[in-house]
């Protein structure tokens, strides 16, 4: 008699279509083609947001019913557990000097909404941002703090400003005054010409009589930062040093980027009384050996927090290679990329394998997006620049913009998993992979990316307690109790 009632059930339980709520994007009506577990009698436990690959249903909270039990079933489970891991510092995106041109160019009241919805309590609570010190390839024009006519040099720096970031250091005000605890890691792309090999913002090295003026350039940018009222919590002396192609770029070694942590950039950190963490590298994940180098040097790795990671090449699991070879320095994922002719829902399955559950499962405080927000055409950018990076956020026109795959990829984590969260044990299968955290009011939050072609019954088992939930093809799901 069991068995025949667990069966009926079980017909009864994938016959039941999906319901969920309004939402900014999904139209809240169900889903025929999706089967639903049979609700827990009384109240929810889990609440559960859902974002699906066809994007009928985009950040939308369900309002199907998941308790805990504890009578097991068949389904596959998902075992949490209170383990602890590493401390999050916050999910997020660059804020190019593009983004804050395309967004200061919204009116005011669409400009504070958009502001609002990727900063506040009730958006999706972006608590990380990366900026470029002078341009990135995502500027309209290449430029530093330090620009000078052929021949000149200013040692001193005394023709150093900031005028050139205005409307960045305008825009980061706004943002902090939404979410005053917003980190802010800040990169460059090159230093400025004269202190160059070449008289390029493309290519070239750091020639090694400026390392020290080099570092001066660093502290009066944190100095004047903080002037403004915006304080950097780290930096990283070059972005993707390997890559001189860029507009701008600079390359730097790593026996280079070492020497000049250890003889110029720390010590003056040191004597201003400078806290910004300096973290290493900054490129791909297929040369950890780079970071390695300039760790495995006991003078250097005293300045040191720790290493960033793009994954334009090599596997995630570098992070965890670095981070094994040396355990009290942290690791940080800082920039992946969605093309402008990308599939929704194959970067939405791809960036949550790697970006979101992988550099968290690999050991990062950190996952970040690229850049947050473009215009139609996939500016402004340098000439040579990226002209097919599609940012997390389109602005459409002054009063409007477009939500793209990479806000539903970070928003998945950001809106949940609040900066001092902890990494938790989660198990992962075949077709789902997952990351866990507790937070600092001690909820659980659970990211599942299904990467089956079919909706997948699970079991969240924590504290020796079944929830039964099933989550459609390609879609990922973030679990909340």
């Amino acid at each position: 008699m069991k068995k025949r009632f667990l069966l009926a059930s079980l017909v009864l339980f994938m016959a039941l279509p999906i319901a969920c709520s309004d939402s900014d994007s999904g139209n809240g009506n169900p889903d025929p083609t999706t089967p639903t577990p049979t609700p827990d009698p009384g109240t929810n436990e889990v609440d559960f947001w859902l974002t699906k690959s066809d994007q009928s249903v985009l950040l939308a909270k369900q309002t199907t019913v998941i308790g805990f039990g504890t009578t097991p079933n068949n389904s596959v489970n998902i075992d949490v557990s209170d383990q602890a891991f590493q401390t999050i510092d916050g999910f997020g995106y660059t804020l190019t000097g593009g983004s804050a041109q395309v967004i200061n160019a919204m009116t005011g009241t669409a400009k504070q909404q958009l502001l609002q919805d990727l900063f506040g309590s009730q958006g999706i609570g972006v608590s990380y941002l990366r900026v470029s010190i002078g341009a990135s390839d995502l500027s309209a024009s290449p430029y530093t703090y330090n620009d000078l006519p052929s021949g000149q040099t200013d040692t001193d720096l005394s023709e150093f400003s900031l005028t050139p970031e205005s409307g960045l250091i305008a825009l980061l005000k706004e943002i902090l005054a939404i979410n005053p605890n917003i980190k802010i890691l800040a990169t460059p792309w090159s230093a400025p010409l004269w202190m160059k090999d070449v008289q390029s913002f493309v290519g070239g090295h750091l020639r090694p009589e400026y390392y020290g003026v080099y570092a001066d350039y660093f502290v009066k940018y944190i100095q004047q930062m903080q002037a403004e009222g915006i304080r950097i919590d780290a930096v990283t002396p070059q972005n993707e040093p390997l890559h001189g192609g860029n507009n701008p770029s600079m390359e730097m070694s790593a026996s280079q980027q070492n020497a000049f942590i250890k003889n110029n950039l720390g010590p003056a950190f040191q004597a201003a009384g400078i806290a910004t963490k300096i973290i290493v590298y900054d490129h791909n994940c297929d040369v950890p050996g780079y970071p390695l180098e300039i760790l495995n040097d006991p003078v250097t790795k005293g300045f040191v927090d720790g290493s960033a990671f793009h994954l334009y090449a090599g596997n995630i699991s570098a992070l965890s290679t670095v981070h094994n070879a040396h355990p009290d320095k942290n690791v940080y994922f800082t920039e992946q990329y969605t093309g402008a002719t990308g599939d929704f829902g194959g970067d939405l399955k791809w960036h949550l394998n790697n970006v979101v559950i992988g550099s968290m499962r690999n050991w990062s405080r950190i996952a970040l997006e690229w850049n947050l927000a473009t215009d139609p055409s996939f500016g402004p950018h340098t000439q040579g620049g990226c002209d097919s990076c599609k940012g997390a956020i389109t602005i459409t026109s002054s009063t409007t913009y477009t939500k793209n795959v990479a806000y539903y990829i970070i928003a998945h984590a950001s809106k949940f998993v609040p900066a001092g969260s902890t990494r938790i044990s989660s198990t992962t299968s075949d077709n789902l992979a997952s990351v866990a955290f507790k937070t600092p009011d001690n909820k659980k939050v659970l990211v599942v990316m299904n990467n089956s072609t079919n909706a997948t019954s699970f079991n969240i088992r924590y504290n020796n307690e079944w929830a039964t939930a099933i989550i459609p093809a390609g879609s990922v799901g973030t679990y909340i109790w």
